[in-house]
């Protein structure tokens, strides 16, 4: 946790040549402007203006002077970068040019949502990510295939496969960057990996999966391997998903928790799943298409796992995938918690049967519903919702 003195010592003292400023843009997507050392009080003091207009989903021409506010306590080292001149990140905050915050940043969005919980309701949220991705071959020219690295399926080992050492080196890399990875294994489709986070508090974890994202491709890179994070690259193979664990800091509304966030799935889905291909993965595979909860049941879009002491609060949301924006995603499972906990929400009675078999689905369940099944229909759901409108303000 530095602050901005810790930072400038610190640039000063140990040779760095280059900060990156990064930002996202509305899909997640990472941003960054490379300044200076030397450039770096002023950004602290005044910021480093950018035009908004050529990123995604922000202003138009006429209104895109923003400005990036480096937040100190984000400083990471570049570890790939040279010793002699080193490279570090920090991430930032975006606002007017007149000071006020920019209402589309997606970590003020995060930071707000986290301050209403605590402010008004006393609660805590921890978050814990789960992260599939796939590792495919370039060809002749340095271009994606769709070939896949290797041929092994869900924990194999190698010599099948081919992914361990790449993993070693990802969890290295975000050890050597102040990020812990709790596990690591290869996954059901040739070629797919993933990567296991341990539980933080809101901002860190949505910062720790976007570093993770960027870190995945990195290192793929310098291995002549393209890293996808899209949700069903293989049409006949598992898709790759995005596994959210939330706790609350009060066990006691858990209850609460759960029905709010299954009361807003619908609305939610097109943050979850945002691409077209994010609906061709839903239903199988583990990515449940039903509305429904159940313990230890991996077929719903919420399953409370084997519970330990402490962690009695611990939920899973199992249908985003990873191409989703985690600071929105996560924005708006708060959002939806805490409706759940202010109407006193109850959930319905949980579901035991494998809902992967459609004609498994209880007759007499009315109320378990599905998720859109096109990204258009789950737009739709989206713009026409108030509580989107509510939780996003834009």
């Amino acid at each position: 946790m530095y602050s901005q003195s810790d930072v400038l010592e610190y640039v000063e003292e140990e040779d760095v040549k280059f900060v990156r400023l990064a930002f996202f843009d509305l899909r997640g997507a990472q941003k960054n402007i490379s300044i200076m050392a030397s450039q770096l009080q002023n950004a602290f003091e005044n910021g480093v203006s950018f035009d908004a207009s050529a990123i995604y989903g922000f202003e138009s021409a006429e209104k895109s002077d923003l400005f990036l506010h480096p937040d100190a306590t984000t400083l990471s080292v570049l570890p790939w970068r040279p010793n002699t001149g080193k490279v570090v990140r920090m991430f930032c905050t975006i606002t007017h040019p007149d000071g006020t915050p920019y209402k589309k940043d997606c970590r003020t969005l995060l930071a707000n949502a986290v301050k209403k919980a605590r402010d008004e309701y006393g609660i805590d949220f921890s978050f814990g990510t789960e992260i599939e991705f796939y590792l495919f071959k370039l060809d002749e020219k340095g271009e994606p295939t769709k070939i896949p690295f290797d041929n092994a399926s869900y924990m194999d080992i190698a010599p099948e496969d081919k992914g361990e050492n790449i993993r070693r080196e990802i969890c290295f890399t975000l050890e050597q960057m102040g990020i812990q990875p709790e596990a690591s294994h290869h996954e059901e489709g040739p070629g797919q990996n993933e990567i296991d986070f341990r539980h933080a508090d809101a901002l860190t974890a949505a910062d720790n999966a976007a570093t993770f994202k960027w870190i995945v491709r990195t290192r793929a890179a310098s291995a002549g391997l393209y890293a996808d994070f899209s949700p069903k690259p293989i049409e006949d193979k598992a898709g790759s998903g995005f596994h959210i664990n939330i706790s609350c800091s009060d066990a006691s509304k858990k209850q609460n928790v759960i029905a709010g966030i299954l009361a807003h799935a619908q609305e939610l889905s097109y943050y979850m799943n945002c691409a077209e291909a994010s609906y061709d993965r839903l239903g199988s595979c583990k990515a449940p298409k039903y509305i429904a909860w159940g313990r230890e049941n991996r077929s719903t879009f919420i399953r409370v796992p084997a519970i330990t002491s402490d962690d009695a609060s611990r939920m899973e949301i199992r249908t985003p995938d990873s191409e989703c924006n985690p600071y929105i995603v996560f924005t708006l499972l708060i959002y939806a918690a805490l409706d759940g906990i202010k109407n006193n929400l109850e959930p319905p009675e949980p579901v035991v049967e494998n809902l992967f078999d459609d004609s498994n689905k209880p007759s007499n369940r009315p109320d378990i519903k599905t998720l859109p099944d096109t990204l258009d229909s789950a737009r739709k759901i989206a713009e026409s919702s108030s509580f989107i409108k509510e939780a996003l303000g834009f």
